[in-house]
């Protein structure tokens, strides 16, 4: 019997797995057909504590496309969290019911809790302000799948807004550190600076980076643009939220001194960072993301429930 997988930090897989789940997303989104019965039989649980959109409806209609069946709560409000059960017993409970499980909570190392007590695969959908594994998949797909040359290496990223509680962003740090060739523009305020943890590691393995305040200085140089809102629920003191939550506004002016291949992308929702006139300006690539989304979700389901063979044994 294989060892069991779970996906709870991007560093759960290697390049090599990585790389494989994401091929495999290109067969799914070349052949959908092909794969619209592999997971018949199979369920799985989408266990959110927070609120979600895009996260939680893409898993769902990743499992439907695949021939299987969704079951879950999309609010601790509808669950027996309410009650004071434990995340330990709820996947105690869910692993009776499902075959997979993808959670979403608000406390950072609650996905790896669920993982820990699990006897099925757990897939961290976001936790709190740390990691958002899924959320790095999709990414990597839409990069690799709208780059010139389909790669992920020699390229310049640009990550802008709130870096110290943006879960997409670290997730995303971290699997691009494992590129060859990324390097790192980081805009932000002083306030919301990617986390020290990150900053020691890209020195320790000297990765180039920069830390900037002015988006406008920086916006010829970058292949990549990964926008973020200010994340009102990551504050304690709504003072400093308001303060800060206008720092970055990307717009058609701005958009002018990119190039002419620039990627624009963000993990949504936005709030007002990004102006809907971009909407319209062919580098604008965040709803397409949405897209390529399900599809990194659908290969990563298939891995994790052995139905496509790219993972290996567990480290």
């Amino acid at each position: 019997m294989e060892a069991l997988r779970h996906l709870i930090s991007p560093g759960d897989l290697s390049r090599a797995e990585t790389d494989r789940i994401l091929d495999l997303a290109d067969e799914i989104i070349a052949a959908p057909d092909e794969y619209s019965a592999k997971c018949r039989g199979k369920k799985i649980a989408t266990l959110f504590y927070e609120p979600s959109t895009r996260t939680r409806l893409s898993f769902e209609a990743a499992m439907l496309e695949l021939g299987g069946g969704v079951l879950g709560f999309s609010s601790a409000d509808s669950s027996s969290a309410t009650k004071g059960e434990s995340v330990a017993d709820t996947v105690r409970t869910v692993e009776n019911f499902a075959d997979i499980i993808a959670i979403r909570h608000p406390k950072e190392g609650a996905a790896a809790v669920a993982a820990r007590y699990a006897a099925i695969p757990v897939i961290n959908a976001g936790d709190g302000g740390h990691l958002h594994p899924t959320q790095t998949l999709t990414d990597l797909l839409t990069i690799r799948s709208l780059r010139a040359h389909h790669s992920l290496d020699g390229f310049t990223i640009g990550l802008c807004g709130d870096l110290m509680f943006g879960r997409t962003v670290h997730s995303l740090v971290k699997a691009l550190m494992e590129r060859d060739g990324v390097r790192f523009v980081l805009i932000s305020p002083k306030e919301l600076r990617l986390p020290a943890y990150l900053l020691d590691e890209l020195r320790e393995r000297a990765i180039p980076f920069e830390e900037v305040e002015h988006l406008d200085a920086v916006m010829p140089s970058l292949d990549v643009l990964y926008m973020t809102r200010v994340q009102k629920e990551r504050f304690f003191n709504e003072q400093d939220y308001v303060r800060l939550r206008d720092s970055y506004i990307l717009d058609a002016e701005k958009m002018r001194l990119a190039k002419e291949d620039m990627m624009v992308l963000h993990p949504l929702p936005r709030v007002n960072e990004i102006a809907a006139e971009v909407d319209a300006d062919a580098r604008a690539a965040y709803f397409k993301q949405m897209w390529y989304g399900k599809y990194a979700r659908m290969a990563l389901i298939l891995a994790l429930l052995g139905l496509c063979p790219v993972l290996g044994q567990p480290a």
